[in-house]
């Protein structure tokens, strides 16, 4: 079983709910326990729209192929059977900026 770090961006075949349709995008590790799933957060290209956004500032040195936005409210468990591939790394300004957000959002609850 492929073991995952917090930081790395995989691509994934994300379900949408209530339906068998998939579509393939970046996705944030967020969190891998060592069991078959990982915790992951969706990266798209769209722009911000709540506090729990991130911008991805280097997000050539990620390995994305446009300006990204982590949206930390989109979280999911999802099986590792569907990450297709790694496609790169936050560095380690944007994987900081990115955890103290997610910490942020979480507290509110």
């Amino acid at each position: 079983m492929k073991a995952y770090k917090g930081g790395e961006i995989v691509l994934v075949e994300f379900p949408y709910v209530g339906t068998t349709r998939v579509k393939r995008r970046p996705s944030l590790v967020v969190l891998d326990t060592g069991d078959d799933d990982i915790v992951v957060a969706r990266i798209t290209t769209q722009a911000s729209r709540t506090a729990a956004d991130v911008e991805i500032s280097e997000w050539r040195q990620a390995s994305l192929l446009r300006p990204s936005v982590v949206r930390l409210d989109k979280l999911a468990t999802l099986e590792k059977r569907l990450v297709e591939r790694k496609l790169g790394e936050l560095t380690l300004a944007d994987w900081t900026k990115a955890k103290a957000a997610l910490q942020k959002f979480l507290a509110a609850i």
